[in-house]
């Protein structure tokens, strides 16, 4: 094994047994916030936007969690149509329950200049009763080049994967692009939390 894989995995076992009370109490997925974790510089103060499905997609509504209660001064600007806004009781019981300062926009053109991460996720069929919600709501965030310009040079981009055109493909090789190598750590992740519930040590 390369020795970069070793840092990363070593690093990654701390990591969750700094976590391990979140990991376990949480019912959301659970390699997805040490996972995010990893390209957060510092987390506080950071402001981070979330894109796209906010009300049924499970990360977004762990990652705000996790944030929120690990770190201080961390802010959310919050991008999605109406129907898809983040449920009340993400935005009572934790965002305003902690004094968190967010703010709630339609326009992912607006938000895109003041990130330092933005996390896109996809709309999700599976989540809606009929076609014709999904077909009108399916392409409400397309993240392409032209977008991008308007986005910080340092601004990382997050998404849980798969996707389905909510990137656009010439966007993979911006070096902002940071969701394949979250995917690759995500199997790192895993990794650690099987050894991590054997007890096996490295």
């Amino acid at each position: 094994l390369c020795d970069d894989f070793l840092n990363i995995f070593s690093g990654l076992l701390g990591l969750l047994g700094e976590h391990a009370d979140l990991l376990r109490d949480n019912s959301e997925p659970p390699a997805c916030f040490p996972c995010a974790r990893c390209f957060y510089r510092g987390v506080q103060g950071e402001k981070i936007g979330l894109c796209g499905d906010l009300k049924f997609g499970r990360t977004v509504h762990s990652l705000i969690e996790a944030l929120v209660l690990r770190y201080s001064n961390v802010k959310f600007v919050l991008i999605s149509p109406e129907e898809l806004r983040v449920p009340s009781y993400i935005r009572e019981d934790i965002l305003e329950k902690h004094h968190v300062e967010f703010e709630e926009v339609e326009r992912l053109e607006d938000a895109l200049p003041k990130l330092d991460i933005l996390y896109m996720t996809r709309v999700q069929k599976e989540r809606f009763f009929n076609e014709e919600d999904y077909v009108r709501m399916k392409d409400f965030y397309i993240l392409d080049k032209q977008k991008m310009e308007l986005a910080p040079k340092d601004m990382y981009i997050l998404h849980p994967l798969p996707r389905v055109n909510e990137i656009a493909v010439e966007v993979d090789d911006d070096p902002r692009a940071a969701y394949f190598k979250q995917a690759q750590y995500g199997v790192y992740v895993r990794m650690a939390l099987i050894l991590r519930l054997l007890e096996v040590e490295v």
